[in-house]
């Protein structure tokens, strides 16, 4: 082929029948080749798609011919030619230039390609022929070829549908009079719910940047800056616990503006979201509706409610107040709560033994709660093994609070905890939601969930902040000491959730650097760690910070939704795997000493003492500390003189070490305990001296490192 002008090039899915006898030049890879004696045809794929090209010794010369013969599978090539129309009943549905092929006159190698480790082509050559799957492809092998991965066209359609909706949420926000701005990349380590990522400075030794969480302190201090209205496709970093659909890095359009309230937010994402869906096709409803934290957590079990379906929790502990069944009466008398959901005609689904065997014995378990009580609705009554104990007038309660028809199935769940209650029936609605099929497909229920609770309870009696601490109350008269209260308090945070996913979240701010030290001090913060964290950020509050707010979405995730793929491992070009690794370049690794000495990590915290490591003074005190067993002074001697056995056996051991050949035996299982010993509790734990040696403390517990299976 003679030289190639790229200037001439033309894409292989752009082409259609009005080029027919056009001279085109093509390039990309081979997709996949059928040889008809004679006749070579090849699927030549470019980033816009498929085209068929056609080698044949009446139009190209020998030598291209027989060139084209050694082609394979991901051969990267450019060919030269003349579009035509297929032949009548050749044409090909199952790409956009089915009905044209070009016929080669030239062809040029530019690369060849290796044996490939999974098939690429996801595009059948003829018509009512199968295509290609990965079902059988591990994810990680797929991970460790991205590269291979981004070649087939579903991979590619995901990355340019991703770019499109980016697009849509930038010019529409631009449209809004939103400006975007950078926000430092390295910063300091702040509370934000998750753990840093930590990067070692060499110019200063022994100190760290993190990696943000969230923009969140800099897109407030761009409003006190006065930017009003700010935005980011922001990169965040979070080293979380582990989820299907979480990655320790990720991307989310940050949104902050000034002189705003929550309706403001409300109007403006809910526009950009139906934007940003119809982007993929679909069309969310508006206007979305709304529901308080605790309307979600009573009537679905979950702050992320899925509205797609019904099977909302209805309360029924009044009902029961004079109940002879023991189990709830037992409950109720200790304070605890009854709810239940209706499943509406699927007695036939539901058999007796699924309900009693799988569901309360098993299943329900699982969730959280002791069990379950379950009934049917046949011919006008309520069956099921337990209906007998329930009075007449408590079963047509039942029916007429749940609207019972013949072929539901009543499912309750009582608890002393209303907290186990919720969660076991939360989990159980989407249970037998996926079981019995009741989600329906295509349908998009977007939902505002709002008044979350501004502080939770620490196991050390005190509280934590919800969601970070600059979310502003719903109310500033408030005692930072009284726990009680402050558990009371509900903030001005919202999140969206989009069938039960939530996408995003955000809050009106603190704007007041008064209530903002209240916050701290509600925390526990004192003036100095107030200052040491927050110092630079609650400097800026003396000079006029405006009324601000914002919300962040998570972009992966939204993608990931609006293209309906299973993971949003599927919408980033290069993501972490499940262990959160990377198998494509080997991150996490290790490096070099001299990059660890070049940050000063080798010896940090070298000189730290393990706590308790001071009194082990002798080698019995260093047996106590390293076993974590006290020895009292009475057994001393007795421990002094097995440690001298040990270390004579030991000798022995060294001085015959490769003459003769060991000696062994298997000792039986025994527990060994003290003589005369007795379970009781240690006054060692009162005073809080049992566990001083530990390395790390969790309450009243030993704290071990956490197993990941």
């Amino acid at each position: 082929m003679s030289p190639i002008d790229y200037s001439r090039r033309v894409f292989c899915g752009q082409l259609t029948s009005a080029d027919t006898g056009r001279e085109v030049l093509l390039a990309g890879w081979v997709d996949a080749f059928r040889d008809h004696g004679g006749l070579l045809f090849i699927h030549l794929r470019d980033r816009s798609g498929i085209v068929q090209v056609v080698f044949s010794p009446e139009i190209g010369s020998t030598a291209v011919c027989q060139q084209a013969a050694s082609l394979r599978a991901e051969y990267c090539i450019a060919v030269s030619g003349e579009v035509k129309p297929r032949l009548p009943g050749t044409e090909n549905d199952h790409i956009s230039t089915g009905t044209i092929e070009v016929m080669v006159k030239e062809l040029a190698v530019l690369s060849e390609s290796d044996a490939l480790p999974f098939p690429i082509s996801e595009k059948a050559m003829v018509a009512g022929a199968p295509s290609a799957s990965l079902d059988h492809v591990t994810e990680d092998l797929r991970l460790q070829h991205r590269y291979l991965d981004l070649r087939r066209p579903s991979m590619r359609d995901h990355l340019i549908a991703r770019h499109r909706i980016f697009q849509c949420a930038r010019q529409f926000l631009d449209s809004r009079g939103f400006v975007e701005i950078e926000t430092p990349m390295l910063t300091m380590s702040t509370p934000e719910g998750a753990r840093d990522y930590l990067v070692p400075s060499r110019v200063h030794p022994g100190k760290f940047y993190a990696l943000p969480q969230s923009p969140q302190l800099f897109k407030q201090l761009l409003m006190i800056g006065g930017m009003e209205r700010y935005f980011q496709l922001a990169r965040c970093f979070r080293d979380e616990d582990l989820r299907p659909n979480r990655q320790p890095e990720f991307t989310q359009i940050d949104i902050e503006a000034s002189f705003i309230d929550e309706e403001f937010i409300y109007e403006m994402i809910e526009e950009l979201a139906v934007r940003m869906f119809a982007v993929g096709g679909i069309e969310l409803p508006r206007p979305f509706p709304r529901m308080t934290y605790a309307e979600a957590m009573d009537t679905t079990g979950s702050d992320r409610p899925d509205l797609r379906f019904g099977m909302r929790f209805v309360d029924v502990t009044d009902l029961f107040s004079q109940t002879q069944y023991s189990i709830f009466r037992q409950i109720l008398q200790r304070g605890g709560r009854i709810k239940g959901i209706n499943v509406q005609g699927q007695s036939d689904r539901l058999s007796k033994n699924v309900l009693q065997n799988e569901y309360a014995k098993e299943i329900v378990p699982s969730f959280g709660a002791k069990g379950m009580t379950w009934m049917r609705a046949e011919k006008g009554q309520l069956a099921s093994n337990v209906v007998q104990f329930f009075s007449r007038g408590e079963q047509e309660a039942l029916r007429a609070r749940f609207g019972v028809a013949d072929g539901d199935v009543l499912i309750l769940i009582a608890d002393p905890s209303h907290a186990v209650v919720t969660s076991a029936l939360g989990q159980l609605r989407l249970h037998l939601a996926n079981r019995l099929g009741l989600i329906p497909a295509g349908r998009f229920c977007p939902v505002w969930v709002t008044e979350f609770p501004l502080f939770e309870a620490t196991e050390e009696g005190g509280v934590t902040s919800s969601h970070h601490p600059f979310t502003a109350p719903d109310r500033t008269d408030f005692d930072p000491r009284n726990v009680e209260e402050l558990l009371a308090l509900r903030s001005r945070a919202y999140d969206l959730v989009v069938n039960g996913e939530e996408l995003g979240g955000g809050s009106i701010r603190i704007n007041r650097r008064d209530l903002q030290r209240k916050i701290f001090d509600a925390l526990g913060l004192s003036e100095e760690e107030t200052m040491n964290r927050f110092g630079f950020f609650l400097r800026a509050f003396d000079f006029g910070a405006p009324p601000h707010g914002g919300l962040a979405l998570g972009m992966d995730r939204t993608v990931s939704m609006i293209l309906q793929t299973p993971s949003i491992r599927e919408v980033i070009a290069f993501p972490k795997n499940r262990s959160a690794g990377c198998p494509l370049t080997g991150a996490p690794s290790t490096v070099k000493r001299e990059q660890l000495a070049e940050l000063g990590l080798l010896n940090l915290g070298g000189t730290d003492k393990l706590a308790g490591a001071d009194t082990a003074e002798n080698r019995v005190d260093h047996l106590s500390w390293v076993s974590r067993i006290g020895i009292a002074a009475g057994e001393r001697a007795m421990m002094e003189e097995v440690l001298d056995q040990a270390e004579a056996l030991a000798s022995i051991a060294t001085e015959n070490a490769g003459k003769e050949e060991p000696i062994w035996g298997v000792v039986p299982v025994a527990n060994r305990t003290r003589p005369g010993t007795r379970a009781q509790r240690s006054p060692l734990a009162e005073t809080g001296q049992l566990l001083k040696s530990a390395p790390a403390v969790k309450g009243s517990y030993f704290k071990v490192a956490s197993i990941l299976e």
